[in-house]
């Protein structure tokens, strides 16, 4: 196989659609599997509005046509509904070419949490744009079942993995602080729901690694927060495993990869008992999930760490690959 995955999410973005598609990669020999990107690297691009660190690519369908007679690939795999995935999925229809997707974010509820425009109108653009799919991968069951719900078809299970090499426990505490203390990572944007977070009356220090266009006005808001900016590798492993418990207030994520990473270095979640946390938590007894967000902070604290590394010890991008591909293949063979 040799797969062309068309993204707009690529780096220097820091987020779980990229690292995802990043092991795929690295993952793809032991499969068989060659893998060429078509990312923003290619195009110009500009900011993108109210969310200036992400940049949309100018990318014409005439462009892609050229790369895709240049890659000569046996599949497409499209990630993203943006530009470039946008024009990717007009060339395939147009040659006739068989394609796949992949279902990352709830865009709809982010569009609405920033414009007026209704999530109806969105999830309407959406179930068109993977309609034409062979194959459409969501991350976890309860997704599945509200996009089915939503009369999206064709969906296909891909799961996500944790280096926990990586992600691990670590005797080592590198943050100066007051214990207990609560870590946010991820987006520090309106749609990921901080201030959920960051208004809790709580013991020790709640801390938070990320960026984005939020954080000034909640730097502004919570001075008695710490607010860390963007890590990655080593330096936000060792942030982990300083923490005592990951707290998730978003509402609208479909996974959380920073979910399992926590999990792997040993902390336990709490977080609003919704798509992505209820999947990944599930029985696993790794987490408080809780319409009570601050009941849920404080109970995760008499959590175990060793069980929470344990359990995320299960989630592998060795096997996160192999459903992958494994639907990419049955998706075209299927037809």
């Amino acid at each position: 196989m040799r797969l062309l995955i068309a993204t707009d999410a690529w780096r220097p973005q820091i987020n779980g659609v990229v690292r995802s598609l990043e092991y795929m990669a690295v993952e793809a020999p032991r499969f068989g599997t060659e893998v060429v990107f078509l990312t923003p690297e290619r195009f110009r691009s500009v900011p993108m509005p109210t969310y200036p660190e992400i940049r949309l690519s100018l990318v014409r369908p005439g462009s892609v046509a050229g790369i895709l007679e240049e890659v000569q690939p046996t599949h497409v795999h499209i990630a993203t509904e943006g530009p470039i995935g946008l024009a990717t999925r007009l060339t395939c229809t147009r040659q006739g070419r068989a394609f796949t997707t992949s279902y990352h974010t709830r865009f709809p509820e982010y569009v609405a949490a920033r414009t007026r425009i209704p999530e109806a109108w969105s999830y309407r653009a959406l179930k068109r744009f993977h309609g034409a799919a062979r194959a459409m991968m969501v991350s976890t069951p309860s997704l599945e079942r509200d996009l089915a719900g939503r009369g999206f078809r064709n969906i296909m299970r891909w799961t996500r993995g944790v280096d926990t090499g990586l992600f691990r426990p670590r005797t080592e505490r590198i943050l100066d602080v007051a214990a207990p203390i609560f870590l946010y990572v991820g987006r520090v944007a309106v749609e990921k729901n901080l201030d959920a977070f960051l208004s809790l009356d709580l013991p020790g220090t709640k801390v938070v690694v990320g960026d984005g266009p939020a954080r000034t006005g909640l730097e502004r808001t919570y001075p008695e927060a710490r607010f860390l900016g963007a890590l990655t590798g080593e330096d936000l492993a060792r942030v982990y495993a300083s923490s005592d418990v990951f707290v998730f207030p978003s509402l609208t994520d479909t996974f959380g990869i920073v979910l399992i990473e926590a999990l792997a270095s040993g902390l336990p979640i709490a977080a609003f008992p919704v798509t992505g946390p209820l999947d990944v938590i599930g029985a696993s007894g790794c987490g408080v999930l809780s319409p009570d967000l601050r009941e849920a902070a404080l109970g995760a604290l008499a959590i175990p760490r060793e069980r929470c590394r344990a359990y995320g010890e299960t989630f592998t991008w060795q096997e996160s690959a192999r459903q992958f591909f494994s639907n990419i293949e049955k998706a075209h063979s299927d037809h």
